[in-house]
């Protein structure tokens, strides 16, 4: 069934059209979501509620972009605007996943390392400015080809391209200092 006759069934009142919009779509966002948030419980969360935020304004969709399209910027930003309101409890949860005991197979010092390399990969791509933020999570999170992130964020391939190169140099310059190489 396509996403249109999706959306009218869902809008005349049918449950299990819902249900088949959320289970088609729900890895996309959530997979989404975690490229900007990097826990797993912020983003079943933050998936949850940009569902109930898709289906009280699905009668706003006027179907002038792909359905996914338009579920990607309620992702972006959904999870953009929870990160910038959440980045001090990610700290308190790195620590909280150091102490986790299901860990077995690592000894401290390697779960330290662990967490902070993870931590600092982390903070760059969330200190990258929110452009290159929602290009890179979608290129290397969703694996979406130019093409389809610049539909999605309503500028050309070729500045898409451009975002891209940026994120990876200012992901380069933020954590080459931390592994100890210098930058060519």
């Amino acid at each position: 069934m396509s996403d249109e006759q999706i959306i009218q069934d869902i809008i005349s009142g049918n449950k299990d059209a819902y249900r088949e919009l959320v289970e088609k779509y729900q890895r996309m966002v959530f997979r989404t979501a975690i490229g900007f948030l990097h826990s797993r419980e912020d983003a079943e969360d933050i998936t949850q509620d940009i569902f109930i935020k898709v289906y009280e304004s699905l009668k706003s969709f006027k179907g002038k972009s792909e359905f996914s399209t338009w579920l990607y910027r309620i992702t972006i930003n959904t999870s953009i605007n929870f990160a910038n309101r959440n980045k001090k409890n990610w700290l308190l949860q790195s620590i909280e996943n150091l102490f986790d005991k299901s860990n077995n197979e690592k000894n401290p010092l390697e779960l330290l390392e662990t967490s902070e390399r993870d931590h600092m990969v982390r903070e760059a791509i969330d200190s990258l400015p929110d452009a290159q933020r929602t290009a890179f999570v979608l290129s290397k999170y969703e694996e979406l080809p130019q093409k389809k992130i610049a539909l999605i964020i309503g500028k050309s391939e070729g500045a898409v391209e451009q975002l891209l190169n940026r994120a990876k140099m200012n992901l380069q310059k933020k954590l080459n200092p931390a592994v100890g190489k210098t930058s060519n």
